[in-house]
């Protein structure tokens, strides 16, 4: 395999579609938190803490992802594309070295960069993402803790970053906010496999509490999320409107049984392209609520 397919393979395991997801938390939340706090926007960790959050963390979490998760993996019908890998042995030594060129010099960098309260966020931020799928720890496997750790995935970014700025308390609410939706959406993601983790003896959330419990579950956290959204004021209300279109995505697949479980695929792809609309959705209010404030 030449140069250029290896790392075009490499750049199609970390999952491009989902890097706004990891580095846009990071940045909008160090950004908002500077400005508001008064403290000074230090650029480099900005800059780092952003690109890291771009390519290198997503490599790892979804590398390692792939390494451990490929005796499943190339069972599942969905895999082979966006919604995740399923490379050969042969390119797997390829992946863990580029996760560790990656990976280590940024760590590096934004620990020499951080308080240490900062700096344990980020280091449990990369144990999570590790302990996931990883051999011997395999979180992912534990029913809950798996909808607990792919919420840090996406949260911890955004703690890591309030963190950088002491973590302003009125944040709180949003990021209790994230996190439930978070595990929502790991929850509602994790119906479509039943059939194909049972098989392959795989435990999830999904597969221990069932397709129509799980996405009850679901939406039920994505209530309370959208319901914190609201509390925050009028002009959050666009983004709790974006919260309802997640409660409507998930809770017309209410019925759905253990055989129909692979039917959520189609809410779930939705999903993920509902994404890109909220995200243009928070960052139109962001920038509405900071004109405000100066």
């Amino acid at each position: 395999m030449s140069k250029a397919e290896t790392l075009k393979k490499l750049f199609l395991v970390s999952r491009p579609i989902s890097w706004p997801n990891t580095s846009y938390p990071f940045a909008a939340g160090y950004i908002i938190a500077t400005l508001l706090s008064g403290v000074p926007l230090q650029l480099p960790a900005l800059i780092l803490g952003t690109l890291y959050f771009i390519g290198p963390y997503n490599l790892l979490m979804y590398g390692i992802n792939d390494i451990f998760d490929y005796e499943s993996d190339i069972k599942n019908p969905r895999k082979g594309g966006v919604e995740g890998m399923k490379e050969s042995r042969a390119l797997h030594p390829a992946i863990m070295r580029a996760v560790l060129w990656t990976n280590i010099p940024f760590i590096i960098a934004l620990l020499a960069l951080g308080s240490w309260h900062a700096n344990i966020a980020l280091l449990v931020v990369v144990f999570a993402a590790i302990a996931y799928s990883a051999e011997g720890l395999r979180f992912k496997e534990i029913p809950l803790l798996d909808s607990i750790t792919s919420s840090l995935h996406f949260v911890g970014p955004l703690v890591y970053a309030l963190l950088l700025v002491n973590f302003p308390v009125h944040a709180w609410p949003w990021v209790t906010a994230f996190f439930l939706w978070g595990m929502a959406s790991h929850a509602f993601g994790a119906v479509q496999d039943i059939i194909p983790d049972r098989k392959g003896d795989i435990k999830s959330i999904a597969t221990l509490f069932g397709a129509r419990a799980t996405v009850i579950f679901s939406v039920a956290l994505y209530v309370v999320a959208t319901l914190l959204v609201l509390t925050q004021g009028l002009v959050y209300i666009p983004i709790a409107a974006m919260g309802a279109c997640y409660i409507a995505n998930s809770a017309r697949f209410i019925t759905v049984n253990d055989k129909t479980s692979a039917s959520t695929n189609k809410g779930w792809k939705q999903f993920l392209w509902l994404n890109y609309v909220t995200g243009m959705i928070i960052t139109f209010v962001i920038i509405i609520n900071l004109s405000t404030h100066f």
